[in-house]
């Protein structure tokens, strides 16, 4: 009956060893947002937007001017118009109004595709480099250090400086 007690405190024990050892978990940490900002691939997708970002809006500006000099030209002639066509113009203005808004709405939403478009494989780039970078050194977690983030304490390893290197940057 001894020899049972002192197997099953013996087994006891080597459990809770080993579950302690396999708790221990080795935790890095990056500043993902600082490394995409530094990956040159970012910034040259951040070039290529804004260009995109100018043209839509000196187009749309143009469209604006262009919206302005009408009205004030309407409003000019105006008392010596017509009620139905200072009523025809008024709906002229409303339907380029409505284009110009239109054409906003349209740039956003192609500045969010591109955005995605050039940013995905960038994202994934970076993914891959920490994940092999982290692989290499053995840690089984790295976590965001963003400021604001879900960090509290950064006193793990920093792996900025390997996954630049692992970019070749």
């Amino acid at each position: 009956m001894k020899n049972l007690k002192k197997i099953a405190v013996a087994l006891v024990l080597f459990v809770a060893a080993s579950s302690f050892v396999n708790a221990q978990s080795k935790v890095a940490h990056i500043d993902v947002q600082k490394l995409l900002a530094d990956m040159p691939e970012m910034k040259a997708a951040e070039s290529e937007l804004k260009k995109l970002s100018e043209t839509y809006q000196a187009d749309i500006q143009a469209s604006m001017t262009e919206l302005q000099n009408k009205y004030k030209q309407y409003e000019g002639e105006a008392a010596s118009q017509t009620k139905e066509e200072n009523d025809k113009r008024a709906v002229e203005l409303q339907g380029y109004q409505k284009n110009i808004s239109d054409a906003q709405q349209a740039a956003q939403q192609e500045i969010q595709k591109k955005q995605a478009e050039l940013f995905g494989p960038i994202s994934e780039k970076a993914k891959t480099a920490i994940e092999k970078v982290a692989a290499a050194q053995g840690f089984d977690y790295v976590i965001d250090a963003q400021p604001g983030g879900g960090l509290i304490v950064a006193k793990g390893k920093d792996l900025l400086a390997e996954v630049k290197q692992e970019l070749g940057f």
